[in-house]
């Protein structure tokens, strides 16, 4: 299936609604939400665009939610970058042989991707909790990240 002809079911539509229009509330933002969104995205504009999407969009969350910024708090591009390109890869590697029908469905399947702590794979807490992967993209040094 590619990127142009997924159409995410209701209750998908409904979530990407919900989080463009930063209707989500901190409750509902949680690690199930942000994987399913990664994956709506990667499905329906692939990788750069789901990116840049994503990104966009969880920072617009974190101000309406005020989520202050700090070194542990906050939005980060290193993470965020790190999960897309998880995602994405996750996608390529499985949606062609078995394909998934909405975001739900996905995280059931994908229960690797299910813990908040996928990124200890890839980084130490050095690096991860380096000022600079805040802001920008820091490659990993304990494994490298599959490419998007």
């Amino acid at each position: 299936m590619s990127v142009s002809q997924f159409v995410p079911e209701a209750h998908d539509a409904e979530l990407i609604q919900k989080f463009e229009s930063q209707a989500l509330t901190h409750i509902e933002w949680s690690h199930r939400a942000h994987v399913r969104m990664a994956y709506l995205y990667v499905r329906l504009h692939g990788y750069e665009e789901g990116l840049k999407r994503f990104r966009d969009g969880v920072q617009k969350l974190n101000a309406v939610h005020q989520v202050p910024e700090s070194l542990i708090r906050g939005y980060n591009e290193t993470t965020t970058v790190a999960f897309m390109r998880i995602m994405a890869a996750t996608v390529a590697a499985y949606e062609p042989e078995m394909p998934t029908t909405d975001s739900e469905q996905f995280c059931d399947l994908h229960t690797q991707l299910m813990t908040k702590h996928i990124m200890r794979l890839y980084y130490s807490p050095a690096r991860r909790m380096d000022p600079r992967a805040k802001y920008e993209f820091v490659e990993p040094d304990l494994a490298p990240l599959p490419s998007p």
